[in-house]
């Protein structure tokens, strides 16, 4: 299996995991016009299991480090598999209530308080269970990202001025932010931290990874048949709208949503042996600010924004750019 041996390269993963995850929701955006939330999330789901299981045959099964891709699945343990099961299935309900909470309360609610919640707590858990890096600096660094998510939701307040407030969604934000605190821990939990030398028992990232999105991919029956049925916005779909209503363009355009951020998940899972469980969480959800560029400069969201909204901006990213400089620097001392 490929393994990265410098600390430098996992930033440069992690950089990557960053702008996976701030990114693959552009894809659900392009196809939202004409096509659900629920049903673009079938076909996003889909492509996280395709990608985990072509970079397990492909990059996990290359090398002579470590154990391959299928040997490394067929000696883990029923322990380690559940657990990284689990983490997909605790992933997807999170992710669909953030969904749901974006859409009743938007982003100025669910994003900060999602977001922020699944970043600390996500860092405490992974911290306290491997504790890699200066614990100052981490949790300082952790501070300011969470400052820079705050600003972010105050600038989208701004945009939306007048919308009736949502404790449905307010809830919503907070129940999918304590279980994105924690999904990303039952995945690690089934990883081995030496990487050229697995504890027998546990798996290496991208055996996890693969286990993991068989846990999103099948709880996805579950919870988002529910939200088809029984949306907590908009009208229900059906199976059949899937089928109906779908063509080759839609289709593509979940499949590479999925395949954008299960490549930052893989990322991240390979980096944390370099720089641990905690830096790896961290650093990946700082996706939020990545999404909000996109928001600035791409999609020209704050482009009609009260006075004070480029300030706002201005300094969202520097306490960003400077809460990032210290999570990486943790791992340093």
């Amino acid at each position: 299996m490929l393994i990265i041996e410098s600390y430098t390269l996992a930033v440069i993963l992690l950089i990557i995991t960053m702008l996976c995850w701030g990114s693959w929701a552009n894809t659900q955006k392009l196809a939202s016009k004409s096509w659900s939330s629920q049903l673009f999330y079938w076909d996003y789901t889909l492509g996280i299991m395709l990608l985990a299981l072509i970079l397990g045959f492909t990059l996990g099964s290359t090398g002579e480090e470590g154990r391959s891709f299928v040997a490394d699945l067929n000696q883990a343990s029923s322990i380690a598999l559940w657990s990284a099961f689990l983490g997909g299935v605790i992933f997807n309900i999170a992710n669909l209530l953030l969904v749901a909470a974006i859409d009743i309360a938007g982003m100025a609610v669910a994003f900060p308080v999602g977001i922020g919640l699944a970043l600390v707590i996500g860092v405490l858990v992974n911290y306290v269970a491997v504790p890699l890096g200066d614990p100052i600096l981490l949790f300082f660094g952790v501070v300011l990202v969470v400052l820079a998510i705050i600003l972010d939701a105050k600038a989208y307040k701004n945009l939306s001025k007048g919308v009736t407030f949502s404790s449905k969604g307010l809830w919503l934000s907070i129940v999918a932010g304590v279980l994105m605190g924690f999904f990303f821990r039952f995945v690690a939990a089934a990883v081995s931290t030496d990487f050229a030398n697995p504890i027998n028992g546990l798996m290496t990232p991208y055996s996890a990874v693969f286990i993991f999105s068989i846990g999103i991919f099948t709880s996805n029956f579950i919870w988002n048949t529910y939200f088809m049925y029984k949306p907590l916005k908009g009208p229900k779909v059906t199976y059949m709208d899937y089928f109906r209503k779908g063509n080759l363009k839609l289709h593509l355009i979940g499949l590479l949503g999925g395949i954008i951020w299960c490549l930052g998940m893989s990322f991240s899972m390979i980096a944390s042996e370099q720089a641990g469980f905690a830096i790896s969480y961290g650093l990946g959800q700082g996706a939020t600010m990545i999404a909000a560029a996109w928001g600035v400069f791409i999609w020209k969201e704050f482009e009609n924004g009260p006075k004070g909204t480029n300030t706002l901006i201005f300094s969202m990213f520097t306490f960003f750019i400077l809460g990032l400089a210290l999570i990486i620097i943790a791992r340093l001392n």
